[in-house]
């Protein structure tokens, strides 16, 4: 059988080459080279024909496969991957370094070993560092297989013995097949294939743990992710102990799913209550602070967003936010002084999501400029007091979906005003006798019905 070789490929011209090159010599572009697998070509007899092996069938004739789930022990974990853990499934999970992937992903792999084979491949640290951690946290190892290996093939049998893996960390394996080191590009994408194939033919479950760059995102290939069905962020400061695990891409989910962790001694556990980590204490007494009801998923999880002004020192007002697009916050001050006239023009401008989630939708829009409003004339909202909508530039406030979720949801939290768009009303119209519903069409309505007494 002839025997594999290797080649050098460039990512922006596809120009190939027999050893590494600093510089392409076809686009000229520096450090694009990167180290392919060049598969034997399997040549056929004479006079023998090809076999179909696949046969394309009509819509209608497919049939419907469904997937079985696990729970992962962990409720936040299985809410973020759409319910539980699906077999044959690949799940990457990456964060910055000491933020609790691999205390996760320790404690998923014991609660899989009390029924299920489970392989914890730990290639950055020794067998007997990950059984201290597993005593740190309490938990039941004796059914759990430790693997201490770097190369992919010589742990590919112990694979075949497993329902789960955990592969701890896909930048720290290698394949023989090419000779670069352990977390290029063409490693990292060449170990992902492969166990891929092995998922995807025998039906095990791999959960992968990837380095992120300092950019924030996965270190190697785009195709890491793309091949892989669901992949998820960890987030959160190292300092703090809530963290945030973010779905960015599930086949078998909702991606908009968002689940929130405490770390602690005994290890990483869910969060039921949000109100600690999204609502400050002080809320209420402090102007450029209000409540908005914001939908994750499946869930509506109750935020608080927090606004600063101060007189710009310089020519030209700064704009900062976090957890709201900047450039959103941007379009919604020039609407606030086009149509309701209020001077922003020279005001450093700072805003806060709390909690460290991220606003993507825009119903937070309205929140957002009732917190502006609020700032400017330094006068408090209400503490009981919640708004939602969307704003156009025109100064109209549009609908926005699961209106009636986010009323029922303020209404359990025990706020006793929510401030809606006016052609969300009707379909709320059964809360009114419960809470205090104060529909608008505008802005401008929106700043006089929160300050019609200052």
């Amino acid at each position: 059988m002839p025997k594999s070789t290797t080649q050098f490929v460039c990512n922006e011209c596809g120009y190939t080459s027999p050893k590494w090159l600093g510089r392409c010599p076809d686009c000229g572009k520096f450090n694009t080279l990167v180290e392919e697998v060049i598969a034997p070509v399997q040549t056929k007899k004479a006079g023998t024909m090809s076999k179909i092996s696949s046969r394309a069938m009509p819509l209608s004739q497919v049939k419907y496969e469904k997937y079985e789930r696990v729970s992962s022990g962990n409720p936040e974990l299985d809410i973020v991957l759409g319910g539980g853990i699906v077999r044959g499934s690949l799940v990457l999970v990456g964060g910055d370094p000491g933020i609790g992937k691999s205390t996760l992903l320790t404690q998923v792999a014991a609660h899989l070993a009390k029924e299920h084979r489970v392989l914890y491949l730990s290639a950055e640290e020794s067998c007997s560092q990950v059984k201290l951690r597993c005593e740190r946290l309490g938990l039941d190892s004796d059914n759990l297989l430790l693997l201490n290996e770097t190369c992919l093939e010589n742990a590919e049998e112990a694979f075949y013995d497993a329902e789960y893996v955990v592969i701890d960390s896909i930048q720290a394996v290698y394949s023989e097949a090419l000779s670069s080191s352990a977390g290029s590009v063409g490693q990292v994408r060449e170990c992902a294939s492969k166990i891929m194939r092995i998922a995807k033919s025998r039906g095990i479950t791999f959960f992968l743990i990837g380095h992120v760059t300092k950019e924030g995102t996965l270190a190697g290939p785009k195709v890491l992710e793309h091949i892989m069905d669901a992949v998820l962020y960890f987030e959160g400061e190292r300092t703090e102990n809530f963290k945030i695990l973010r779905a960015y891409k599930n086949r078998f989910g909702s991606v908009q799913e968002v689940g929130v962790f405490e770390m602690t001694s005994e290890g990483i556990f869910g969060l039921t209550d949000y109100s600690s980590l999204f609502l400050s204490d002080a809320r209420g007494l402090a102007a450029g602070a209000v409540v908005t009801p914001s939908e994750t998923g499946n869930r509506c999880m109750m935020v608080e967003i927090q606004t600063l002004m101060a007189k710009t020192a310089y020519g030209l007002p700064r704009r900062m936010s976090l957890g709201v697009d900047p450039n959103r916050l941007i379009v919604l001050i020039a609407v606030l002084e086009k149509r309701c006239a209020l001077p922003l023009g020279t005001q450093d401008i700072y805003l806060n999501a709390m909690g460290g989630i991220k606003l993507n939708e825009p119903s937070a829009d309205l929140a957002v400029c009732a917190a502006l409003a609020s700032a400017e004339r330094g006068v408090a909202i209400d503490k009981y007091t919640a708004v939602f909508g969307e704003v156009g530039l025109t100064g109209e406030v549009r609908a926005v979906g699961y209106a009636e979720k986010r009323v029922n949801e303020c209404l359990k939290m025990g706020f006793k005003r929510v401030i809606l768009p006016e052609k969300n009303m009707k379909a709320c119209e059964k809360f009114k006798d419960r809470i205090e519903l104060v529909p608008v069409a505008y802005v401008s309505r929106m700043i006089k019905a929160l300050f019609a007494e200052s």
